[in-house]
């Protein structure tokens, strides 16, 4: 299905729009007032002239002052102004378009092909949020894909259940800046879904966590106070002197991240700094004996270890346990990358997968996949906050200094940020520790239905097992780049399912990964359906 953006207001088939146009508008339900007429055409008018009563006119008329031409401050004027008189009415509107969009997502196509609308000049006196929300139901929406529903399988992209969803909205309602405590209980707010999260994971407490934007950033961090804690050992602060200053790093890791090689580079330690060490056999895991190898060329110098805890392609797990052991005899710092498969902690039949996690340095974890927030949302974890401290202090008059306890603000790379922590924490208070782990016992299970199916079909070959929520799998002959995203396309076009693409073990091939909280055994049937119709004649 490949839909313009710009192609109008009717609804398109199995989109969301339910009865009539894609804008409510206004409903006014809590009031008396006339909703004011649609402003499609573009050209904003002011609502009744009660709107607009307590902007009195000064003594010209015109409400501005006449010795500085400006307009007096104590008016808010033109769209702006109209606005602030409807904002009940407004937001009301807004709530009617956000269910209608959510009664239909599961309906909505997946994904769709993107066909960029043609520009529009920026309004010179704007349109107001009505006009606003209907060209953006006319010019943008329809060209949005169902990510948050339950048949968008591609990366590993969760949805947003409605706890998280209505702590969203309450995060932009309330708008707080929780890296200083200064002025609101947003920081403790966040202090104590770190801690459930913790306890969610299986962590022990001297691991403290921060909230950060994803996977990337939470690397990101970890590595750096990995980066400092090499300064440490070498009798220099990289925070004060430097990445110069340390010399030569190197970084062990035999299937890591895309944003850990990024991190490195960001970090001043380079994308070279990587050695990849060998895998068991057949597998995406690290073979710790090679890995004990790589560190006794070393010769004791000090390194940095990147762990998996559930690999992109196969969700292969590294043996935290026994890297931490290696520790006995070298020194290096244990990072684990375990953006999604942290979760395992919630399946008994596969939390030992996640044994020995409470023994890394620092850890990732990623929230908007498999715990069900909204973009953007991810927690790193570090049992050296004093480190982290030194690497992400912020000095200023009007910040608290550093504590015990600092604030935010000295823990990652934002001096301001949103309140990322209120959508985990409506999630984690409305649903528990087994809604959630509901969650990923169900998407591994249709995980597993799904390879069975695949399984059966001519057309396809699995390329490996499925050790947790992740189906990989390719054409059963000739698989080709080519070939590969010909049968991506034909899922994209369908709007029935969205996967993405890979490469395993040199094989060009496809990946479905479930995490959605929505998603049922029916959706499993369709995905199967689309796949067979998909698959190459030849």
């Amino acid at each position: 299905m490949n839909v313009r953006p710009d192609a109008g207001t009717a609804p398109i088939p199995g989109s969301p729009h339910l009865g009539g146009g894609p804008w409510p508008g206004p409903t006014n339900t809590n009031s008396d007032q006339q909703p004011e007429p649609s402003h499609s055409g573009g050209e904003y008018r002011h609502g009744p002239s009660s709107a607009d009563d307590d902007q009195e006119p000064g003594p010209s008329g015109g409400g501005d002052d006449r010795l500085s031409g400006v307009p007096k401050a104590d008016h808010i004027r033109g769209p702006l102004g109209a606005d602030r008189a409807r904002v009940p009415e407004l937001m009301e509107a807004t709530r009617a378009y956000a269910v209608r969009l959510l009664a239909g997502l599961d309906d909505r196509p997946a994904a769709r092909t993107p066909v960029r609308p043609a520009p529009e000049s920026l309004p010179e006196t704007g349109i107001g949020l009505e006009g606003a929300m209907e060209m953006f139901a006319r010019r943008w929406e329809p060209g949005f894909a169902a990510s948050a529903g339950p048949r968008y399988l591609g990366f590993v992209t969760g949805g947003a259940t409605p706890a998280a969803l209505a702590g969203d909205w309450l995060t932009g309602t309330l708008d707080q800046n929780p890296t200083s405590g200064l002025d609101s209980l947003a920081p403790d707010l966040e202090r104590e879904t770190v801690a459930w999260l913790r306890d969610l994971f299986g962590l022990p407490p001297e691991h403290e966590g921060t909230f950060v934007s994803g996977a990337t950033m939470s690397n990101f961090a970890g590595l750096a106070i990995a980066r400092e804690w090499l300064g440490e050992l070498r009798g220099v602060s990289v925070a004060e002197a430097g990445a110069a200053a340390l010399g030569p790093v190197t970084v062990l890791s035999a299937s890591p991240h895309s944003s850990v090689v990024k991190s490195l580079s960001m970090l001043g330690l380079g994308r070279s700094a990587i050695r990849h060490v060998g895998v068991l056999p057949g597998r995406e895991a690290v073979d710790v004996a090679l890995l004990a190898e790589e560190l006794d060329r070393l010769d004791g110098a000090p390194a940095i270890v990147v762990a998996n805890a559930g690999t992109v392609n196969t969700v292969d797990f590294d043996d935290l346990r026994a890297i931490a052991a290696l520790r006995e005899r070298h020194p290096f710092w244990l990072h684990v990358d375990a953006a999604f498969g942290a979760f395992a902690a919630l399946s008994p039949e596969h939390a030992h997968l996640v044994a020995g996690l409470g023994e890394a340095d620092s850890v990732c974890a990623d929230l908007h996949k498999w715990l069900n927030v909204p973009y953007d949302s991810a927690i790193q974890f570090t049992r050296r906050r004093d480190l982290q401290a030194r690497v992400f202090s912020n000095s200023a008059a009007y910040l608290t200094p550093l504590s015990e306890e600092p604030d935010f603000a000295h823990l990652t790379p934002q001096n301001s940020r949103r309140l990322r922590a209120l959508p985990a924490w409506f999630t984690l208070a409305a649903y528990g520790r087994e809604g959630h782990a509901e969650i990923v016992r169900r998407d591994i299970a249709l995980a597993a239905g799904l390879a069975e199916r695949i399984a059966s079909m001519a057309a396809y070959r699995l390329l490996a097992p499925v050790r947790l929520n992740v189906v990989c799998f390719t054409l059963a002959s000739a698989p080709s780049p080519e070939r590969i995203g010909e049968v991506v396309g034909a899922i994209t076009e369908s709007g029935e399912a969205f996967l993405t693409p890979t490469v395993h073990a040199g094989v060009p091939a496809l990946r479905a990964a479930f995490s959605n909280w929505r998603t049922t055994e029916t959706d499993v049937g369709r995905i199967a359906k689309i796949l067979e119709s998909a698959a190459p004649r030849s």
